[in-house]
């Protein structure tokens, strides 16, 4: 069992994020929804909660009302070992929502993402402090990461 589980509050759309995101993500699915009851805080018999797995990493959607919304304070970062997996990613996530600066995106729900290439923490922690200090002013130009572009600085 997982130890922590990411538990994400939506207002109303908890069932449509988590169907959202498992269609962007391999190996995910929806595992079980929950249902408000008599006396809930929600309509009864509306979506309460929806357990799923993100590339087989579980999380709980929440249909919470509008007391809360997200924060760039807190986003998930999506590693990934190509172009082909930043390219995806970028535009799956983006889509309806906001593409910020340095691979980060908030999505159409609000949930902040890091679109981030595996090659960017070893290219960071050079042992070149030039080299180090290049890539870094490259990836502050950039909104979806380039991993060549990254390489070249």
């Amino acid at each position: 069992m997982q130890k922590i589980t990411p538990f994400l509050w939506f207002d109303g759309k908890a069932e449509e994020a988590a169907r959202f995101y498992t269609s962007v993500f391999k190996n995910s699915k929806l595992l079980s929804v929950s249902r408000y009851g008599e006396g809930g805080p929600g309509p009864q018999g509306s979506v309460m909660t929806v357990a799923f797995e993100l590339d087989g990493e579980k999380f709980v959607a929440l249909n919470g009302g509008p007391n809360y919304t997200f924060s760039p304070a807190v986003s998930f970062v999506v590693n990934c070992e190509t172009q082909q997996e930043v390219d995806h990613y970028w535009q799956r996530l983006s889509e309806g929502g906001e593409e910020i600066q340095c691979g980060w995106l908030r999505d159409k729900y609000g949930l902040s993402w890091q679109i981030v290439p595996t090659v960017l923490p070893e290219l960071l922690q050079d042992k070149d402090a030039e080299k180090r200090k290049r890539v870094m002013a490259a990836m502050l130009k950039m909104v979806k990461l380039d991993i060549e572009a990254l390489k070249r600085a």
